[in-house]
C-alpha cells in the first residue's frame, strides 16, 4: 500500500511547477516499443487483462456485469483525467487536501497514486458492451462501467492527516446517494501504525459508520511484511474487507500463487481476509507527476506505469465488489465480505495468516448462493478514543511544527464523543462545514463538488508539505515499499478475543 499518510519532514520535493505540469496534457514516456497498441504485453503478469482473468472478472463481463450503476468512492490523492479516465464515469467529489486551495490542483492528482488506482478500478478507453471488455487489446479496469467518485485527501506530495481521512469518510456516507451515484464501495489504500484498540479508535469508527450505511469498505492490509505481522489501522478493524497482495506468477490459476515478502501478514487473530493480484500491476500514470518524474523506469509505453502494493490489490477487489453488487444490489456489506471470502481460492505456498482465505474470484462470488451472513456486533468501535493515538507515528508538519495532540487539521480541539455522535447520525457535515469548520464548498457544479477557501487558524495548513509519502525504492520497475520503517506498521494491541477471519468461524457470524 503506497501510503496516504505522512512522516514529518521539512523538505519540499515536488515543486508547484512540476505538479501543475500534469494538467497540460500527455507526454511521451519511456518503455518497450512494439506492435502491441497498449505498449506492453496485455497477457503478462500485472496487465489488467491478465488480472481480470485471474479474479474471474472476464467471466462476469460475459455474464453481463461491468459495475454499471454502482459507485466506488476512491479516497486518495485525486484523479487526473488522463486518457482511460476521461470517458465519462469519473465524478469529482469533495477535495479535502491541502491542494484544494490551488485551482490548478483541486481534485487533480499531481502525485500519481490515486490515478493509478482509479484506472485499476474503473479505467476504460471507451464505453462498450460487456463482452467487449474481454478484449485484451483494450485498456479495461476491473469494473469499467462503475462510477468512480474521486475524493481527494492527499496533496501533491502525499501529505494528509488522519482527520482529513475521517472527514472524507463522513462526507461519503452523507452524500452516498447524491446525483444517483449510489456509492456502495469505498477504496481506502491508507493506514497508520496506530496501536490504539479499534474498539475506541476514531478512524475505525468512521469506516464502521460507512459499513453500517451499506458501504463495503475495502482497505489495503499493508506493505511491511518482512518484520511486522500486524495489519495497519483501519485494516485491522473487523468491519472492513482487508486485502493483501498476491503474485500470480503470470498464470490464471491460483495454484502457484505466492504472497510477496513485503506484504503485511497479520496474526492468527487478525490478518487479511483475502488477497488479489498486487505485483507489477500496470495502470495509468500521471505524466510529470511526482512518482512519474522520479521513477521513469516504471513507465510502460506512453500511458502506463507498473506499481506493486496492497494498494493495487485493494483496487482490484474494489472493482470486484462493484461487479458483485451490480449482480445483487441487495447484499449487505457483511454478505459481500462473506461471499468474497467464501469463494476465494486458497493456495499452498503459505498459510491463511499470510493470504487469508486466498485469491478472490468474483464470478464464483456471484454464482454462489447468498448466505444470510451477519458479523458479531461485539467489536463495534465507540469512536471516543484519542485522535492523536489514531495517527500513530504519522504526522504532517509546517515549518517543522508537527500537527499532533487532540486537535484536527485546523488546530481545533477534538471532541471524540461529540464527533462520534454526529457521525453516527450522519449530521457531522453541514453544507461545506465539518464539525462546524469550513472545509469545502457546499454543493455540486455539474459533476464536481465545489471547493471553498478555508478560513485560516493559527496554522496555515495551505502551506503544509510532506515528502515522505513516496515510493522512493523500486523493485523490478515497480513501486515497492519494503524500505518503509517498521514503525509505520505496528499494532500490538489487537486482542486475542477479536474476530477470526481464517475460516469464517461460526463464532464470528450470526
Amino acid at each position: 500500500m503506497s501510503r496516504l499518510w505522512a512522516r514529518s519532514t521539512s523538505r519540499m520535493v515536488a515543486t508547484v511547477a512540476a505538479a501543475t505540469a500534469v494538467l497540460g496534457g500527455m507526454v511521451a514516456g519511456a518503455g518497450p516499443a512494439g506492435a502491441d497498441p497498449l505498449g506492453y504485453d496485455p497477457n503478462a503478469k500485472g496487465a489488467l487483462a491478465h488480472i481480470a482473468q485471474a479474479v474471474g472478472a472476464h467471466d462476469s463481463y460475459r455474464a453481463g456485469y461491468t459495475g454499471r450503476g454502482v459507485g466506488v468512492a476512491l479516497i486518495d490523492t485525486g484523479v487526473t483525467r488522463v486518457p482511460g479516465l476521461d470517458s465519462g464515469n469519473v465524478v469529482d467529489g469533495v477535495d479535502l487536501s491541502f491542494d484544494s486551495q490551488d485551482p490548478e490542483l483541486a481534485h487533480r492528482d499531481a502525485y500519481g497514486h490515486g490515478t493509478h488506482l482509479a484506472s485499476i478500478i474503473a479505467g476504460r478507453d471507451v464505453p462498450g458492451s460487456p463482452a467487449s471488455y474481454t478484449d485484451p487489446s483494450r485498456f479495461t479496469g476491473i469494473a469499467p462501467d462503475s462510477t468512480l467518485v474521486n475524493v481527494k485527501v492527499g496533496a501533491s506530495d502525499g501529505a494528509v492527516d488522519v482527520t482529513q481521512v475521517i472527514a472524507a469518510i463522513d462526507w461519503v456516507v452523507e452524500h452516498r446517494n447524491d446525483n444517483g451515484m449510489n456509492i456502495r464501495v469505498i477504496n481506502l489504500s491508507y493506514g497508520t501504525d496506530s496501536t490504539q484498540d479499534s474498539r475506541v479508535d476514531p478512524l475505525a469508527f468512521a469506516v464502521e459508520q460507512a459499513w453500517k450505511a451499506g458501504i463495503v469498505v475495502v482497505v489495503a492490509g499493508g506493505n511491511d511484511g518482512s518484520t511486522n505481522y500486524n495489519l495497519a489501522n483501519p485494516a485491522r478493524d473487523p468491519y472492513v474487507l482487508a486485502v493483501g497482495a498476491a503474485d500470480t506468477q503470470g498464470t490464471v490459476s491460483a495454484v502457484d500463487d505466492t504472497v510477496p515478502a513485503w506484504a503485511t501478514r497479520g496474526t492468527n487473530q487478525r490478518h487479511v481476509d483475502v488477497v488479489a493480484p498486487g505485483v507489477s500491476v500496470v495502470g495509468l500514470r500521471v505524466p510529470n507527476g511526482y512518482a512519474d518524474e522520479r521513477h521513469a523506469d516504471a513507465r510502460r509505453g506512453a500511458r502506463f506505469a507498473v506499481s506493486s502494493g496492497t494498494s493495487q490489490a485493494a483496487a482490484v477487489v474494489s472493482g470486484e465488489v462493484a461487479l458483485l453488487l451490480q449482480e445483487d444490489p441487495r447484499l449487505t456489506p457483511d454478505q459481500v465480505k462473506r461471499q468474497i471470502m467464501a469463494t476465494a481460492t486458497a493456495f499452498s505456498s503459505t498459510t491463511n495468516q499470510y493470504r487469508g482465505n486466498g485469491l478472490t474470484d468474483v464470478r464464483q462470488a456471484q454464482v454462489k448462493p447468498n448466505a444470510a451472513a451477519t458479523q458479531s456486533s461485539q467489536f463495534w468501535s465507540t469512536g471516543t478514543g484519542s485522535v492523536e493515538a489514531s495517527r500513530g507515528t504519522s504526522h504532517v508538519d509546517h515549518d517543522g511544527v508537527l500537527l499532533q495532540g487532540e486537535i484536527d487539521v485546523f488546530g481545533n480541539a477534538w471532541d471524540g464523543r461529540a464527533w462520534a455522535a454526529a457521525s453516527a447520525r450522519q449530521t457531522v457535515w453541514a453544507g461545506g462545514t465539518w464539525r462546524g469548520h469550513l472545509l469545502s464548498g457546499d454543493g455540486w457544479d455539474g459533476t464536481t463538488w465545489r471547493t471553498a477557501e478555508w478560513t485560516q487558524p493559527a496554522w496555515d495548513t495551505r502551506q503544509w508539505r510532506d515528502a515522505s509519502w513516496s515510493t522512493r525504492q523500486w523493485r523490478d520497475g515497480s513501486w515497492v515499499t519494503t524500505t518503509w520503517s517498521t514503525r509505520q506498521w505496528r499494532d500490538a494491541s489487537w486482542s486475542t478475543r477479536q474476530w477470526r477471519t481464517a475460516d469464517l468461524a461460526s463464532a464470528a457470524w450470526g
